[in-house]
């Protein structure tokens, strides 16, 4: 829906995680009943859960247990773990930083060349385990780092940036040779990140078998602050979605959606899903695992920009192993744990026995759904 901001000028209405709600349905459905399995391609995963391609979520030893619990984590192939053959110090600078040295302390750890031989031997290693992996580039380093890794056994490949689109305009840059790397890469291929219907289904046409949707709602990304960029995630997962459905209808092909960031509870999931995605990638909440590489910080892929910085470093704590996180018993009452048993849940409530029922769910714009009735919980946050 368009509405004026100023004379000759419109807008379209947005919505996020906290403008909407999902409506109870006309049965319920008992939760261990509920299927939330996710396919990538030839791939199929337990838990539609994919941990952030963030050096703070994923190393080796998350990436397994990732995999053991039934997701899939992403292994970023230009972070801390393919620079340094031990991480750990570049970690602890990061850390250890002062508030006002982080940009700085980001900027010099990651000035660390890049070395093929850690990318094989990373997703080596996580393979040798026998769990699965996926691993991601930015365009610029996609057709270099994305065959090696494949060829160690990379599951699912990504090319992933702030804003990802099939049609690069450049003087001085070749832009990404999709037919090239869509051959070189015998893997399931997602691609992002894009908000918007059209460049979706472009991404799709040259062969992405998924797309990431969000621009700038990740707890440590400031790219909305910075260049004034994004579009809130429920909307945006929404117009993706209906690429995906309509490109489906078209070419009998379907491609995942994957909603990534801006999702701390099991509630957030739930809507990501009910709004059209298929699955959802996080990562302040794979962060604060006990398990996470980052020690209780969390910062953005952007962070380390040389000149234009578009993430921070945030405190997320360690607040439960990965398990409790993602599969419970939850010993809060914030949704911030065991974020599959609520989505089951959710799904259940709504009758939805599967993903793709649960897409079909109806929704309503409920701005005060988290705050309607909850005065006494708002006085107990006061004292």
């Amino acid at each position: 829906m368009e509405v004026s901001i100023g004379r000759n000028r419109r807008a379209f209405m947005a919505y996020g995680f906290d403008d909407v709600a999902l409506v109870p349905g006309t049965e319920t459905v008992d939760p261990d009943d509920v299927d939330v399995k996710l396919r990538i391609g030839n791939i199929e995963l337990e838990i539609p859960i994919l941990a952030s391609a963030m050096d703070a979520a994923v190393d080796v030893r998350l990436a397994i247990l990732m995999s053991q619990l039934g997701g899939l984590a992403v292994l970023n192939l230009e972070g801390l773990q393919t620079r340094y053959e031990s991480p750990d110090e570049a970690i602890e600078r990061i850390v250890e930083a002062p508030q006002e040295d982080v940009v700085k302390v980001l900027q010099e750890v990651y000035r660390e060349p890049i070395k093929e031989e850690l990318v094989y031997e990373r997703v080596k290693a996580i393979k040798s385990s026998g769990a699965r992996v996926g691993v991601a580039s930015t365009p610029m380093h996609a057709e270099w780092l994305l065959p090696i890794a494949v060829r160690a056994g990379a599951d699912v490949a990504v090319i992933q940036s702030t804003v990802t689109t099939v049609r690069f305009v450049s003087t001085r840059r070749q832009p990404l040779d999709w037919k090239v790397i869509r051959e070189a890469i015998d893997a399931p291929l997602l691609v992002g990140n894009c908000v918007t219907y059209d460049a979706a289904i472009e991404l799709m046409r040259v062969g992405a078998d998924g797309v990431l949707v969000g621009v700038g709602p990740g707890a440590a990304c400031t790219t909305r602050q910075v260049i004034g960029v994004g579009v809130p995630q429920v909307t945006a997962i929404a117009d993706v979605a209906a690429a995906r459905d309509d490109f489906f209808e078209r070419t009998g092909k379907y491609v995942v959606v994957i909603a990534d960031g801006g999702m701390r509870t099991g509630g957030d999931i739930a809507k990501a899903i009910a709004a059209g995605a298929d699955g959802v990638m996080i990562g302040s909440p794979i962060a604060s695992a006990e398990e996470a590489p980052g020690r209780g910080y969390h910062w953005g892929m952007a962070a380390p920009h040389p000149g234009l910085p578009r993430g921070t470093r945030v405190k997320v704590m360690r607040r439960a192993p990965l398990e409790t996180i993602l599969l419970g018993p939850a010993t809060t009452d914030d949704g911030t744990q065991n974020l599959v048993g609520a989505l089951k849940l959710s799904m259940a409530t709504c009758g939805a026995r599967n993903i793709r029922e649960m897409q079909k769910v109806k929704m309503v714009v409920a701005p005060a759904i988290q705050t309607e009735g909850k005065l006494l919980q708002r006085q107990q946050s006061i004292t």
